[in-house]
Parts: structure tokens; sequence; C-alpha cells
């Protein structure tokens, strides 16, 4: 019988195991599918993070990175984004929480004993079921991105400046988070928006030029035009 080659073997890049097939329990099973001690569970946004690696290592950049909310409700993606330099705009839940463009952090007294305090919100933040019918449906602009010779794709969105709260916020060391891009999809007849996306894209680029997006990690392309 033909003995099983090793996973390390079949998967060059690595690979991820399932959460069954990572804890102690499984040690068995590992053992008789002869799976490398160093092959672990690694989540989607990982192995996401993974991939855009092995790409960049061969020059390849995307011009801006679009995901679903799969990656783009989870800090820890958004976060890795950023850290290597990468422009993305993903989709993001209502129920995220954000601080307003116009919050700032509170820099308790210092008593004397201990390190310092460091810098917090006194605001509580609120989801962005909130921020954008707080904005105005005035706010929203009609966005067209894909001109075709029988149909036109637009749609009306509403562009706010906040700053994404949770968990994981990852503020400076001042305490400031920062901002990012709130784009609301709000269509007519709704009383509310349907879609939300978060975007760390300069706030200079006007909102309906950007364009260039790339397919990564399970997202879908995109390309915005005014």
């Amino acid at each position: 019988m033909r003995r099983p080659t090793p996973l390390r073997a079949r998967c060059p890049g690595g690979c991820s195991c399932p959460p069954g097939w990572d804890g102690a329990e499984a040690t068995g099973r590992r053992a008789r599918c002869r799976i490398l001690e160093e092959e672990r569970h690694r989540p989607k946004w990982q192995l996401a993070l993974d991939m855009l690696d092995e790409v960049s290592a061969v020059g390849l950049r995307p011009a801006v990175l679009v995901a679903d909310t799969g990656y783009g409700a989870d800090a820890d993606f958004r976060h890795g984004l950023e850290d290597r330099g990468l422009a993305y705009a993903v989709q993001v839940k209502s129920e995220m929480a954000a601080h307003a463009e116009t919050a700032e952090p509170y820099q308790p007294p210092c008593g004397g004993l201990g390190p310092r305090p460091l810098p917090r919100y006194r605001t509580r933040p609120v989801s962005l079921r909130e921020h954008v019918p707080a904005a105005g449906r005035a706010r929203a602009v009609a966005v067209t991105w894909r001109k075709g010779s029988r149909t036109v794709m637009s749609a009306r969105f509403v562009f706010l400046r906040v700053r994404l709260a949770g968990r994981r916020p990852k503020p400076a060391r001042d305490g400031v988070i920062a901002l990012r891009w709130l784009i609301a999809q709000w269509p007519g007849g709704e009383n509310e928006p349907v879609k939300n996306w978060a975007s760390d894209l300069p706030p200079t680029s006007p909102p309906g030029t950007w364009s260039g997006s790339r397919n990564y990690g399970g997202a879908s392309s995109t390309t915005t035009a005014s």
C-alpha cells in the first residue's frame, strides 16, 4: 500500500487544519495522516493575509482590496491590511460600533502612583446603523460603477468619516482611533442603508472616483467611477 504523502508535501504554501483536527483529541488521527506538527488551524482571514504576502513577494499588490463581511467584519484582518500598507474597501456589519469623526480621547489625570493611565474615549460608540440615518438621506450621492451597452449599474451611497471601535480598535499611542470611510448603500424607498463598507482610502479621494479594486480572499471585484 502506498504511504500517504505528508501534508506539507501536498501543500507547498502551507495548509490550515479544521479546528477539530487541531486539538489534543486529534493527536491519533493527525499521526495516522502524517500531518506535520507545525501545521495548525488558521482562520480564513489569516490565510487571506498569507496569500497576499505570497503575491507581494513576487511584486504584485492590489490597487484597492475588496472583501465581503466574512473578512471585513474581522478587526484582525483589517489591521493586517493596514500593517501591510494595503488600501481596502471591505463590507462590514451594520452592528459594528464607531465613534463620530469629531470624537476625541480623554487623558485621565495621573495620580502619581503607577503608570500613567492611557487615553480613552468617554463617549459611547454607536452602531453604524445609527451613524448614517443621523447624517441624513440628503448626504447620499449617486455612484455608477459599470456602464454597459444594455445596463448601467449604479446606486446611492452615503460617505462618512468615522472611528471604528469594537473590541480591538487599535488606537495610536495618544489614544486616537484613526478615521476611516464608512460607505453606506442607501437605495431610495428604504428606511435605512442596506449594506455598509469600511475603507482606509485617503480623505482626499473624492467619493465615487475609486477604481482598480482586485479580487483576493473571496472578495468580488468592483470598480467605481463618478
